[in-house]
């Protein structure tokens, strides 16, 4: 199964609403990681999710479609 977006391989477009919006950008990016069964990258964006990682996150959905995967555990 080929991912088109990277919340649930949903859309790309769906995916850039669910990042613009801080509540479903932080609930999708947990879960996302905690599915991929990188449990540590999940505590990381639960504390660090509402600042610097959002923006990120928001900003690498718009232009490559993806969000951040800094890291790998």
């Amino acid at each position: 199964m080929s991912r088109k977006g990277d919340y649930f391989g949903l859309g790309r477009i769906v995916s850039i609403i669910l990042a613009i919006i801080p509540v479903t950008s932080l609930i999708c990016g947990i879960l996302t990681r905690f599915s991929e069964g990188k449990i540590l990258a999940g505590i990381l964006r639960i504390v660090l999710g509402w600042n610097i990682i959002w923006i990120i996150d928001l900003i690498l959905m718009i232009l490559s479609g993806h969000i951040l995967r800094i890291c790998p555990l």
